[in-house]
């Protein structure tokens, strides 16, 4: 290869291959595959009496990387490092500039927040200097969860079991779902009753629903059975009498959703799509890097995918309200106000957006694998709307008396349909009335009498942890996916039909750290640490005080743990399964691989199985028990325990419930709204009839 002028460094191969053809001649591009200095895994590494001074090295298996950008920086005549636009991607640029021999107060620094050929040439005319204090504030970070890290984990291996681990954030969000737990193992259910009226006019066959409101003019909640046959009573007694007391219809305009921020993205994806935060986040980078496109090369579709911000840049509005223009009409293009909901979020980058909204999800149908198309039509869609204009319904309200009860009554009829023409996921309010007016008879056509019970607190989702974590300030959403990996890994909490449970180790971490490391478990003080690494990448907090005041309180707690704590005995649960070599009730174990059967006669009887999660239904074709099993990259999927003699498998949960038809096992496919049960022998049957 020619001696080049220039050499710009960036993180991942992707990103540089996608930036090397929108530069010109004389540069050239190399990738340092992430970080490649870090602490020590070995040891601490962290001097806590020399002002918290870390002990960096080269990454193992980095050596000959770094070797090459060494050799490759000597043939040029400057040094370009572009790693991502963020804290991280700010302290890697540091490790590189001092491992090449760069000053990092030389104009050495370019960063893009998109990579488009304008973004890249924006960013060569934007040479700065290595931003000390975000890298401070990124050191802070990993040095606090390095001492958290290698201090609690150790504690837990002494005082629990083998293998633990106890973290700065991920012990925050294990107490959240433990706590919902345990809110919901002492919730009490109270009941209530539900009384409805299906009414229509005597001239229109249409039916519409009048919700119990109040007697006598007092608001009242149904709380019996006794009450409800009461007022069941006196609709009987005045249903002759039953008419319109008061109509009102008025306009109601629902406001466009913001751009995707990171943690809203991940929310939406989740509910929307159905993917996972780290499905999520890996689909996005590879957007944000750089896909091939039929026709075009390799291109970058999505800003950068780590943000708090929910501003878009005025090039980008414009851009939006030419293409609604164009394709909607005028009438669909909105004031565009795209402002953060938090004063304290970080401005420096954009909201996720298209890198231009001229490369539709259509236009870009055949080059995108499924998932990235479905990803990027929802960046897209998001965008899109956010510059729209509202839609607006006009929204029907009307009272209905029946003696001395009063029933309410709520219509809505979309009359401009703004950003829902675009988005796909909006939902769109339609439920039309008859036309009503004060005065206006009614026919009673039904009494619909409910009992209900009030219900417990959901279990958190991905979804409704994200938007939790997010609302509490704690950890950032670019780790959200991680660190939910890890709680995951160490068996702390389990995931049944995409709900988080507590597993019995995850009570017993969480109780043990809430009685020992009050502040390492509590979700305001994780707030106020965010802030005050926040503040540091400011300027405005020095990141040794940020140690000391966090360090300080710390170590107390940790001697205090170490000293008083009492070793917790954990007891494995009892499966059915009878161990064979010795009659003992086998136990259920965690391993490295997972779950396994174990001999509790241990280490006289060394029997052990495989651990086999029964769901309750039958296998359609063997009759054998269907089990839930995992797939190398943890994705669950269902077969038969007569495997490999039956070979049946399916990614939809099997159900205990049967069909009524046929008697066999019903399967659901899907979750929430798109949920839908089937039966595999019954949809086989139509199919052949048909």
């Amino acid at each position: 290869m020619a001696d080049t002028s220039t050499l710009v460094i960036v993180e991942s191969p992707a990103k540089a291959k996608t930036i090397q053809k929108y530069l010109p001649a004389g540069y050239e591009v190399q990738a340092t595959m992430g970080h490649v200095i870090d602490l020590p895994k070995s040891r601490i590494g962290i001097d806590v009496e020399n002002g918290f001074k870390p002990d960096y090295i080269t990454i193992r298996g980095k050596g000959e990387l770094l070797k090459k950008l060494k050799k490759e920086a000597k043939k040029n005549q400057e040094v370009l490092l572009a790693t991502d636009p963020d804290r991280e991607g700010e302290a890697i640029s540091w490790h590189v500039a001092n491992t090449l021999g760069i000053d990092p107060q030389s104009q050495c620094r370019i960063e893009f927040h998109e990579i488009t050929k304008r973004a890249v040439n924006e960013a060569l005319g934007n040479v700065r200097r290595v931003d000390m204090d975000l890298v401070n504030s990124q050191q802070a970070r990993r040095i606090m969860d390095r001492l958290v890290g290698y201090s609690i984990s150790p504690f837990l291996w002494k005082k629990v079991k083998k293998g633990l681990s106890g973290g700065r954030v991920q012990s925050v969000i294990t107490r959240i779902i433990v706590d919902r737990e345990k809110e919901i193992e002492a919730f009490v259910p109270e009941e209530y009753w539900k009384l409805n009226l299906d009414l229509k006019k005597t001239d229109d066959p249409a039916v519409f629903v009048a919700e119990f409101h109040s007697e006598n003019g007092k608001r009242l909640k149904v709380k019996n059975k006794e009450e409800a046959d009461r007022l069941d009573g006196i609709v009987q007694d005045n249903k002759d009498h039953l008419q319109v007391s008061a109509v009102e219809t008025k306009p109601k305009k629902q406001a466009p959703p913001m751009p995707f921020t990171t943690s809203t993205l991940q929310q939406t994806a989740y509910h929307a799509l159905g993917f996972s935060t780290q499905r999520t986040m890996q689909i996005a980078q590879q957007l944000y890097e750089g896909v091939e496109i039929k026709g075009r090369g390799q291109i970058g579709l999505v800003t950068y995918i780590r943000t708090d911000s929910t501003r878009l840049a005025d090039e980008a509005k414009a851009e939006a309200k030419e293409f609604i223009q164009k394709k909607y009409g005028k009438d669909f293009i909105g004031p565009g106000a795209a402002k953060n909901r938090k004063n304290n979020v970080q401005d420096a980058h954009e909201a996720i957006r298209p890198s231009s909204i001229l490369n539709t999800p259509e236009s870009l149908y055949g080059s995108l694998e499924p998932a990235q198309y479905r990803l990027y039509k929802l960046i897209w869609e998001r965008m899109v709307a956010s510059q729209m204009s509202a839609a607006v319904y006009d929204v029907t309200k009307a009272d209905v008396t029946c003696g001395s009860l009063l029933f309410k009554v709520k219509g809505e009829v979309l009359r401009f349909p703004g950003f829902t023409k675009v988005l796909s996921t909006s939902t769109k309010r339609d439920n039309p009335l008859p036309v009503l007016e004060k005065g206006d008879p009614l026919d009673l056509v039904k009494i619909n009498k409910e009992q209900k019970f009030t219900t417990p607190p959901p279990r958190y989702n991905e979804g409704s942890l994200v938007k939790f974590l997010e609302e509490k300030g704690i950890g950032r959403p670019s780790t959200y996916a991680p660190t939910i990996a890890t709680i995951k890994n160490r068996n702390y909490v389990e995931v049944k039909n995409k709900l988080f449970y507590p597993t019995e180790l995850g009570i017993t971490v969480t109780d043990l750290m809430k009685e020992f490391f009050p502040d390492i478990v509590d979700m305001a003080f994780t707030a106020k640490m965010e802030d005050g690494l926040d503040e540091v990448a400011n300027g405005k907090l020095n990141w040794v005080q940020l140690m000391e005041g966090f360090y300080d309180p710390f170590s107390k707690e940790l001697s205090n743990a170490q000293e008083n704590a009492q070793r917790v005995k954990l007891v494995d649960p009892e499966s059915d399964e009878i161990c064979e070599l010795c009659g003992r009730r086998m136990v259920i174990k965690d391993g490295k691989y997972g779950k396994f059967l174990a001999c509790p006669g241990f280490p006289e009887c060394k029997n052990t199985k495989p651990y086999l999660e029964k769901t309750g239904g039958k296998c359609p074709e063997c009759g054998g028990d269907l089990v839930k099993r995992l797939t190398k990259k943890g994705r669950t999927f269902y077969s038969c325990s007569n495997y490999p003699k039956c070979e049946f498998k399916t990614w939809d949960l099997p159900l205990k419930e049967k069909c009524e038809v046929c008697g066999n096992t019903l399967f659901q496919k899907g979750l929430g709204k798109r949920k839908r049960k089937y039966c595999i022998h019954c949809e086989e049957a139509n199919e052949k009839e048909s």
